[in-house]
């Protein structure tokens, strides 16, 4: 881990990566960022299938060597059967922060052939920034394709990426 200083302080950044997906099924309804997209279709899942905050779960969970989002919320515990993403996006957000750590900012992307995610993207990060009492600017959403290539790409199932940049300050 580099240190930075800034004054008397030293900021200890911590970067994490996280990955989801998902079986895509119809007749399920599909959440994004905590946001409904369709009810035509969406994840097979044990929770809501969020693969958005997910990945940004695992990002945050693994900068702050905490582990997984399984670790945390298990799929075999009815407890989680059918949660909000958004519910455990801040749950894993105060464990970050019981931890010692704030967070900086989010990057992500999601992959998915359809439905076209740009309409909903303002809302996600507004929602995301809220779970986490963050400002919107700190939170980056991206979505493309896989180009009709794999299993994105057929249809059968959808993907996200996230990273995330944590710090801890030390010192006086």
């Amino acid at each position: 881990m580099i240190p930075l200083r800034s004054g008397s302080k030293v900021i200890l950044p911590k970067v994490g990566y996280g990955y989801d997906v998902h079986r895509l099924a119809a007749g399920r309804t599909l959440i994004l960022g905590g946001v409904q997209i369709t009810k035509d279709f969406g994840p097979i899942a044990h929770s809501d299938g969020d693969v958005l905050l997910h990945a940004i779960c695992d990002a945050l969970l693994g900068a702050a060597g905490l582990g997984d989002i399984g670790k945390h919320f298990p799929d075999t515990d009815e407890r989680f059967s059918g949660i909000s993403g958004l519910v455990l996006l801040h749950e894993t957000k105060i464990l970050v922060s019981n931890a010692g750590f704030e967070i900086g900012n989010i990057d992500s992307t999601l992959i998915l052939e359809r439905p076209k995610i740009a309409p909903f993207i303002a809302t996600m990060i507004h929602e995301i920034a809220s779970a986490l009492e963050k400002e919107p600017t700190d939170i980056s959403i991206k979505a493309t394709t896989s180009e009709g290539l794999g299993f994105v790409g057929v249809g059968e199932g959808i993907a996200a990426h996230a990273v995330v940049l944590l710090a801890r300050l030390e010192g006086e």
